[in-house]
C-alpha cells in the first residue's frame, strides 16, 4: 500500500469567476513526514489547502489528489474526512451555540462511523489539554466564539489531537500569534509527530519552522511548486526573499 498525500499535476479555478489558480501542483507528502509549502501572497497555497479538504468554491480541471493512492477527487468534504484528512483552517469559523466539546465528539463520532464512548472521548481530550497546556472551561465555551485569535488556532490544534487525522493540511497555523501561543500550537504539532500521521505546514514566514522543523520545503509561486529542499531552504528564503525564485517561476526549471 502506498502511505502517501499525492498531488497530482494538479489544476484548479475559481468556480464562479473562472479565474485559474493552481497551474499543475506536483506534490508528495509521506506518512511520517511534516512538509512546509511556503511562497508569497496569491501564490495558490491556501486554494491548494482548500482543494485537497474538497472545498465545493473550486474546480478541479486537471490532475488528482490521492490519499494512500486512492483518488478522493469525486468525495465529499465529510468523506474526505473519514479517510483521514484535517484541515486547520486560516480563519476558524465561529459557532455561537455550540459548545467546544459537543462539537467535537460529534466530529469523532463521523470520522469513526461508530459511538465513542466518554471515556475514550475523555481520555483523548485529556492528553490534548495537558500538551496544549489548556483548562478544561474551553470545552464549554461555544466553538470558537468570543476566541481571540490565539485562542482559535488553539482549538484547531485540540482539534487535530483529538481527531488523530491521518493527514493534516495546517494553513497559516502560526499567522497573528505572539511567540508563546506559536510553541504551544508547534508543541501540539509535534505531539502528533510519527509513523501515522503526515502534515502540510502551508506558511508565509520562516518562523513557525524553528518549532516544528519539516522534513521538507516546497516554494510555491503563480499556482505551481517551483523548488523544494530541505530545512535550509527556508532559512535561504528568509535571508533573501521570494525574489531570487522567480526565475524558476517563469521557467518552470
Amino acid at each position: 500500500m502506498v502511505n502517501q498525500l499525492e498531488i497530482r499535476n494538479l489544476h484548479a479555478k475559481i468556480a464562479d469567476s473562472g479565474e485559474v489558480i493552481l497551474k499543475g501542483v506536483n506534490l508528495v507528502v509521506p506518512k511520517g513526514q511534516i512538509h512546509a509549502v511556503m511562497g508569497p501572497n496569491g501564490a495558490g497555497k491556501s486554494t491548494l489547502g482548500k482543494i485537497i479538504a474538497g472545498d465545493p468554491s473550486y474546480e478541479v480541471t486537471a490532475g488528482d489528489i490521492l490519499v494512500d493512492g486512492e483518488s478522493i477527487l469525486e468525495l465529499e468534504p465529510d468523506e474526505r474526512a473519514r479517510k483521514g484528512l484535517f484541515l486547520a483552517f486560516q480563519y476558524p469559523v465561529e459557532v455561537p451555540g455550540v459548545s467546544n466539546a459537543n462539537f467535537l465528539r460529534l466530529a469523532l463520532q463521523a470520522k469513526k462511523g461508530e459511538e465513542v464512548s466518554m471515556m475514550e472521548f475523555y481520555d483523548r481530550l485529556q492528553r490534548a489539554l495537558k500538551t496544549l497546556d489548556w483548562d478544561e472551561s474551553i470545552l464549554t465555551r461555544y466553538l470558537n466564539d468570543g476566541f481571540s485569535g490565539g485562542e482559535k488556532k488553539r482549538n484547531e490544534i485540540m482539534h487535530m489531537m483529538v481527531l488523530e487525522p491521518t493527514y493534516a493540511i495546517l494553513d497559516e497555523t502560526d499567522s497573528g500569534l505572539d511567540i508563546d501561543a506559536l510553541k504551544v500550537v508547534a508543541k501540539g504539532v509535534n505531539a502528533m509527530r510519527g509513523p501515522n500521521f503526515g502534515a502540510l505546514l502551508i506558511t508565509h514566514y520562516q518562523r513557525i519552522l524553528n518549532y516544528i522543523v519539516p522534513d521538507a520545503v516546497h516554494v510555491m509561486m503563480d499556482g505551481r511548486i517551483v523548488t523544494s529542499g530541505g530545512p535550509e531552504l527556508a532559512l535561504q528564503l528568509e535571508e533573501r526573499g521570494y525574489e531570487w525564485v522567480k526565475e524558476l517561476a517563469v521557467t518552470g526549471s
